[in-house]
């Protein structure tokens, strides 16, 4: 089981990232939070890593901090919640808001991010709430955290990085505005961020 990768970044986008290991490139998953972390490719980088094997394939997620992971596999402990799905939250919150929202039941922050329906909100909440006090402990109120109203998955995990990136939120909310209505809001994540991208100096 892999645990920990470091090497050279060889190549990186919003959901994935390719480390050279010796001369051997290992792909992994990886959120939006922790794509903002990234250092440009070239560059030396770590990463904890969670293996997921299925039936057919062996599956690696990279994460840029400790607790990320951690919430990471906490999640995936929640029947019907896989790890895409898992991946889905961390990259519209922050591993410290998704805690901070199970603590508090707050179902609808969860619910916020695209592609969490109610049913599954509540589940997470019901199945975690106390385990996740037990694990963590009480989680601090942290800035820019809040709940992410995007109209579709895409500008979320969008904004999610600007805001994670020390953009103010008011801008953010503008940049991604104006990307969605320049490149349509069936874009992909990686359009919309090579588009935000140059505005963020403007």
């Amino acid at each position: 089981m892999i645990g920990r990768l470091e090497g050279i970044l060889f190549e990186k986008s919003p959901t994935r990232v390719l480390v050279d290991v010796g001369g051997v490139g290992y792909e992994a998953a990886i959120s939006l939070s922790t794509f903002t972390r990234l250092p440009d490719p070239g560059k030396p980088v770590a990463l904890r890593v969670h293996t997921h094997l299925r039936d057919t394939a062996l599956q690696l997620f990279g994460f840029a901090t400790e607790l990320e992971r951690e919430v990471f596999e906490f999640l995936i402990q929640v029947s019907r919640v896989g790890p895409k799905l898992a991946q889905t939250l961390l990259s519209g919150l922050d591993a410290a808001a998704v805690l901070r929202a199970i603590q508090t039941e707050d179902v609808a922050t969860l619910r916020s991010i695209s592609g969490v329906g109610a049913r599954t909100a509540e589940r997470i909440v019901v199945e975690l709430k106390e385990r996740a006090r037990e694990r963590f402990g009480e989680v601090a109120e942290a800035a820019g955290s809040e709940p992410l109203a995007a109209t579709s998955d895409a500008s979320v995990q969008l904004l999610s990085a600007l805001v994670n990136l020390q953009v103010p939120r008011g801008q953010a909310e503008k940049i991604v505005d104006a990307v969605v209505a320049e490149l349509g809001e069936d874009a992909s994540v990686d359009s919309l961020v090579r588009a935000a991208l140059p505005r963020l100096s403007r």
